[in-house]
């Protein structure tokens, strides 16, 4: 069984929120049962990093719940979340726009190394 769980955040759309609320919900289960969770943004997903961008989000059309509150709930369950360095420049994310919830930049060949361990299960979104 896996000990870890790294989520890579690379198809999904933040022009399409409906989608958005899925791995950090799961990322905040999986980390309540004691599993390390790492959230890897890349693409465009590394714009859900920057202020104020995910809190104007929501995924469902009621608007109860913002993007960046699902977020918030998987990064205080003890989720992890790193964005793609190249993907931060093409993106506009820096240190001093980055959400607070930002624990550091990774490259592919971090992503890689975790995702070649035995013990670690892979979701991609």
């Amino acid at each position: 069984m896996a000990d870890k769980i790294v989520f890579m955040l690379l198809n999904l759309n933040p022009d399409h929120p409906g989608t958005l609320g899925t791995p950090f919900f799961q990322a905040a289960v999986a980390a309540a049962m004691d599993l390390e969770v790492e959230m890897y943004f890349a693409a465009r997903t590394t714009r859900l990093l920057i202020k104020g961008e995910a809190e104007r989000l929501y995924p469902g059309s009621a608007a109860e719940k913002s993007v960046y509150a699902f977020m918030q709930d998987a990064h205080e369950a003890g989720a992890k979340f790193f964005a793609c360095a190249g993907a931060m420049d093409e993106h506009g994310l820096n240190p001093d726009n980055a959400i607070p919830e930002l624990d550091g930049a990774r490259g592919g060949g971090a992503f890689i190394g975790e995702i070649a361990e035995d013990s670690v299960a892979v979701l991609t979104y």
